[in-house]
């Protein structure tokens, strides 16, 4: 990360008792200092639990997702509430993304408040307050660029009172959210409510119609063909819009008109549908917004992402280990470790026992004949077969579920080395 970027600002930080796991003895040393320690995961005074962040997993999934993206011809706008760290922002950036996405407006102030000069709002933007730090964010930085849904004419009334009150100068620019399906998220839910939307953004002199959009990931009983046939609708909304001439009726965005729709479970399916985007009035920004795949994980996204459906394409790996100590061995059936649901994702799936360190000697074994059968706040219930070794002191490391409720758990996550050696501090905003 350059040093320049204001998220390296994050190295100043003071490491106290506001962070989980970190060495007590490291009281008063700011972030990069630890950092320059370099210490041992297992040997340099953490305590336990303490979640870690595999430092080569973490860069072979930025590197992947990159050439997947440049291979499909698609923009990249990944989804930043998976880990809301300015520095993994910096590094999608640096790996080619065009932007962050954002769904609510914190998000999108903590992306500016750590540089982020592209933000797409994949939600509708309707909160007065929100809108009136939008169009002063738009006026004070002319390079700022910002597009968000809009999927009603309600909401887009209330945008225009909430800009028009605060001055704006700029017009924000917007993108019609087509739902996908009855029942599913957000979202109007046929090309004839999309229109009413478009006219009414057409209406206005605060907002800029740009481009569509919609998320793949709300299709009911969602197949391969199923999200194939929605991304289509996706696709003929727009050339329709273009045809019409809704888009250049409010001017040519700065990059073109925007396509976008992506979440981690379908995006091989986007790029399939998306490349086969006809020609328009102008250039297509072809905007994919996964987010999950920046640390992937051991359970729901193992099984969701689509390089299962395209292994030539490559593969994510899991970057996220949470390790916790052996604190009871009542039985020879069961044992309690020191995490909980305080400390692990168990929204999806509960997290898997993948290795044992022991603690006499450090030596580290596969967790066979161990599993994790349940949670409490602060222990992790864990049944054992006969055979099964572990005692008091041992370190289980554990395989995680869901990104998203991963990264929120915790303000501060090593970045560790395979050797074991922590080579930084990931810094969260939840």
């Amino acid at each position: 990360m350059a040093a320049d970027r204001p998220a390296a600002r994050l190295a100043d930080e003071l490491v106290d008792h506001r962070f989980k796991a970190l060495p007590p003895d490291a009281e008063g040393l700011t972030v990069g200092a630890l950092a320059a320690e370099r210490r041992d995961l297992f040997t340099g005074g953490f305590t336990t639990p303490v979640l870690a962040l595999s430092a080569e997993s973490v860069e072979h999934n930025l590197v992947l997702l990159e050439s997947y993206a440049e291979r499909h011809g698609l923009a990249f706008a990944p989804h930043g509430k998976t880990s809301m760290s300015p520095q993994l922002f910096d590094r999608q950036l640096e790996h080619g993304a065009w932007g962050i996405t954002a769904a609510v407006p914190h998000q999108a102030r903590v992306y500016r408040a750590y540089g982020v000069q592209r933000i797409f709002l994949a939600n509708e933007l309707v909160d007065a307050a929100a809108l009136r730090w939008l169009a002063g964010e738009l006026d004070r930085d002319p390079e700022f660029r910002f597009v968000c849904y809009v999927d009603s004419a309600r909401g887009v009334e209330l945008m225009d009172e909430a800009l028009r009150a605060a001055g704006a100068s700029r017009p924000v620019d917007v993108v019609v959210e087509l739902g996908a399906g009855e029942g599913a998220r957000t979202g109007a839910r046929t090309e004839a409510d999309c229109a009413a939307v478009a006219d009414a953004v057409a209406a206005t002199g605060t907002l800029r119609l740009v481009g569509v959009a919609g998320y793949e990931g709300e299709v009911p009983d969602a197949s391969g063909e199923r999200v194939r046939e929605w991304l289509r609708r996706l696709v003929a909304l727009a050339v329709s819009f273009d045809r019409a001439g809704r888009f250049a009726a409010s001017g040519a965005a700065d990059d073109g008109i925007v396509i976008s729709a992506g979440g981690s479970a379908w995006f091989d399916a986007v790029a399939d549908v998306f490349a086969g985007i006809p020609d328009l009035s102008g250039p297509v920004l072809k905007l994919l917004r996964s987010g999950a795949y920046v640390s992937h994980d051991d359970g729901h996204y193992r099984h969701l992402t689509p390089f299962n459906r395209v292994p030539g394409e490559g593969a994510l790996r899991p970057a996220f280990r949470l390790w916790a100590q052996v604190v009871s061995r009542p039985s020879a059936e069961q044992a309690f470790l020191n995490a909980g649901k305080r400390d692990a994702a168990y929204d999806l799936d509960l997290p898997q026992a993948q290795v044992v360190r022991s603690g006499r000697d450090g030596t580290v074994r596969p967790a066979t004949g161990i599993t994790v059968s349940g949670l409490s706040d602060q222990h992790t219930w864990v049944r054992t077969e006969p055979g099964a070794e572990l005692e008091v002191g041992d370190w289980v490391g554990m395989g995680l579920s869901h990104p998203c409720t991963s990264f929120d758990k915790w303000q501060l996550i090593p970045l560790v080395a395979a050797d074991g050696t922590v080579t930084d501090y990931i810094r969260t905003f939840f």
